[in-house]
């Protein structure tokens, strides 16, 4: 039937005879580039034979183990770490915000110490804070009595402020600078005003030793803060940062006492991280309220995204145009929700998995420094002369500071691939040349060998399974006990 006429075609033009198959083998090994198989056909010596066999396997097996150990050096995903210095004729200045650490004006809240506590619920969005119980029924009621009363108009009126009377001197690289040029901001300090922020044209310094130079006068006798709450500092605090991220004071803020004149060098530092497996960034991630990623902007927006879905409203200290949380509901959900955020991990920052993974490139501003006491004998007087205040007004009220580069250069610290697709081919392609002398012809030779092998084995085994015995099998043309008696002679 149709089985055997298969097996009559595959006899006469697929299934070479045996000696076609030794003579392929033979042309095989005397043609292929897989260095020492013609030493191992074609030599007579069976010692000689032997040797070659030996050399051969031996340097198969160096390169089979040269071979896995590169790759499952590639698959664990190594880097190196570059670091390059560059100078530039002119380099981008950094945007500062600065903050008093007197949140509010004396006159606003001395009929109000609440107002603390309901400033370090808001700020609980930013920095970790509880609150203790003996302010709670206080605060109770005041927030029944004042349910239309809004905390960021309050504090962006009573807060501190940024005028001729607190800012005295401002100059940039040897031009003035007005409190116009800075952005009004809201941090856990409250008003907040940042320098050079990212609406404006960026500015550049083309000269280290010079930058931003900068009198306040934190006028402590309009501004205080509540001792028995922990805020007992005089001065301003001011965080260096990029001008597309928003300001981090949390851990990163620069102190500066009153009475001292603080110098500040600065350097530039770019970070570029490579994209997961090799490191933990994810470049596929934008943010919908901040123009460049950061893990900071990432977390804010995570959290005013759950804030608003579990409590209907949103924070005015959080990033969004939902609507704003009144008083009530920062205390009742608001602050709750920032600690199960906080508990449950929900804005998790760091890793690939992590909600908030680390930014692919970001620039940080290293600093050092210096302090030393704000003017001697003669600068004293004449501030006191100019401002016509006492000069024990001056030592308790004027901060100066001082913000410059080091040099104008920037490091660059860059994570890169320590193995690379085209570096892993070729070093695999270099085992293949220094121990058998092989290249990607003689893989293709190789393939095309056992193919073909494997390909007379098949038909050889369907050539074979029409002829195997059928005594088990019997006719249905004859008598069941002819069949008996014929398989007992047999047997």
């Amino acid at each position: 039937g149709i089985l055997e006429k298969m097996r009559l075609c595959l006899i006469k033009k697929l299934l070479p005879h045996l000696e076609d198959r030794r003579r392929y083998r033979e042309e095989f090994a005397s043609s292929t580039s897989f260095h020492g198989v013609h030493n191992i056909v074609h030599t007579r010596s069976k010692a000689r034979r032997v040797l070659w066999l030996l050399i051969v396997a031996g340097c198969l097996a160096i390169v089979i183990w040269q071979i896995c150990s590169r790759f499952i050096y590639y698959f664990s995903w190594p880097t190196t770490t570059s670091v390059v210095v560059q100078y530039a004729e002119n380099i981008k200045f950094p945007a500062v915000t600065f903050c008093n650490l007197n949140r509010f004006q004396v006159h606003a809240v001395s009929n109000l110490k609440v107002i603390f506590l309901i400033w370090n619920i808001v700020s609980a969005i930013l920095q970790k804070f509880t609150m203790e119980d003996k302010y709670s029924q206080e605060l109770n009621d005041f927030l029944l009595g004042n349910q239309n009363f809004s905390i960021k108009e309050f504090t962006k009126e009573n807060g501190f402020y940024l005028n001729s009377s607190t800012l005295l001197e401002c100059d940039f690289f040897g031009k003035p600078c007005y409190p116009q040029d800075f952005e009004h901001v809201f941090t856990e300090y409250g008003n907040c005003f940042t320098f050079n922020h990212n609406d404006l044209s960026a500015r550049r310094v083309s000269l280290s030793g010079r930058g931003l130079h900068l009198l306040f006068d934190v006028q402590q006798d309009k501004f205080t803060d509540e001792p028995n709450l922990g805020y007992t500092d005089a001065g301003i605090t001011f965080v260096i940062h990029s001008p597309q991220e928003l300001p981090r004071f949390d851990g990163l803020g620069l102190l500066t006492p009153v009475g001292t004149h603080a110098q500040v060098a600065i350097r530039q530092l770019k970070s570029i991280i490579q994209e997961y497996p090799w490191g933990e960034c994810k470049p596929d991630i934008k943010l919908q309220y901040h123009k460049i990623y950061s893990t900071n902007g990432c977390l804010l927006e995570c959290k005013a995204r759950y804030i608003q879905d579990w409590c209907g409203c949103l924070p005015f200290i959080l990033p969004g145009n939902g609507t704003e949380c009144d008083l009530l509901k920062f205390y009742k959900c608001v602050y709750p929700a920032v600690y199960d955020i906080e508990i449950k991990g929900l804005c998790t920052v760091g890793t690939h998995n992590s909600t908030c993974p680390a930014p692919c490139e970001e620039t940080d501003y290293p600093t050092t420094v210096t302090y030393s006491n704000f003017g001697g004998e003669k600068a004293v007087k004449y501030f006191s002369t100019k401002l016509k205040k006492s000069p024990e007004y001056i030592r308790q009220n004027l901060v100066r500071i001082e913000i410059k580069y080091h040099d104008l250069s920037y490091k660059i610290t860059q994570q890169q691939k320590a193995l690379t697709i085209s570096e892993l081919l070729s070093e695999v392609g270099g085992q293949l040349g220094l121990f058998c002398g092989a290249s990607m012809i003689t893989i293709i030779e190789l393939l095309e060998y056992i193919f073909t092998n494997f390909c007379w084995m098949c038909i050889f085994l369907l050539l074979k399974a029409p002829e195997m015995p059928q005594w088990n099998n019997p006719s249905q043309n004859q008598p069941t006990h002819k069949s008996k008696k014929r398989g007992i002679q047999e047997c």
